[in-house]
């Protein structure tokens, strides 16, 4: 089971090549085929829903947006958050399509091992870390990066939540996993070992 963001690391890395239920963000339809792809922006839905590529991916959106989609039923809700939190990175609305993407994945896993890829955070210059960057609903590739602090609190959330379910992030060899995320049932591996 897969998870994929949109970082930059992730461009190393072959999909299709990669065996099981894949769980993708936004623009990665573009490129490839998902099972299940959270799109929490409604450009990125409209997308999703045009594309002719991607016909039997369950896409996800915010259930402020659900209306929009009546009728198509591969549009679905994001799943709700397993718990209540106090703080604005702890809102569903503040939750962003990579965290949601996790979330769905942990919720679904059933004794599966779920593999993070493309999950950055940061950026290696002061510009936008995406692969998609400068492309329509995207930020423009030289936009600046942004602040991970909310993708940090809101992965190590389903980490806490899912304590049984196994996470393993790959990732280039110099990142380092935020000291949030110091939970038993994390393992840190290179991408190259995929």
């Amino acid at each position: 089971m897969y998870v994929f963001g949109n970082g930059e690391s992730r461009s190393k890395i072959n999909i299709d090549s990669l065996s099981g239920l894949k769980f993708g963000c936004n623009a990665i339809m573009r490129d490839y085929q998902m099972d299940h792809l959270v799109c929490v922006d409604r450009r990125m839905v409209d997308e999703a829903v045009k594309s002719n590529a991607n016909q039997h991916t369950i896409i996800y959106t915010r259930e402020d947006w659900i209306q929009r989609y009546e009728g198509i039923e591969r549009v679905r809700t994001v799943p709700k958050l397993p718990y209540n939190g106090m703080t604005r990175p702890d809102q569903p609305f503040q939750w962003g399509s990579g965290p949601y993407a996790l979330l769905l994945a942990a919720m679904k896993s059933k004794g599966d091992i779920v593999s993070l890829i493309g999950f950055d955070l940061y950026s290696k210059t002061q510009n936008v870390n995406n692969i998609y960057k400068g492309t329509p609903n995207y930020a423009k590739a030289e936009s600046r990066n942004i602040d991970p602090r909310y993708w940090i609190h809101q992965i190590g959330m389903v980490f806490k939540c899912f304590p049984k379910v196994k996470f393993n992030i790959y990732q280039d060899r110099y990142w380092e996993l935020p000291d949030y995320w110091n939970f038993s049932n994390i393992s840190l591996d290179n991408l190259n070992n995929l």
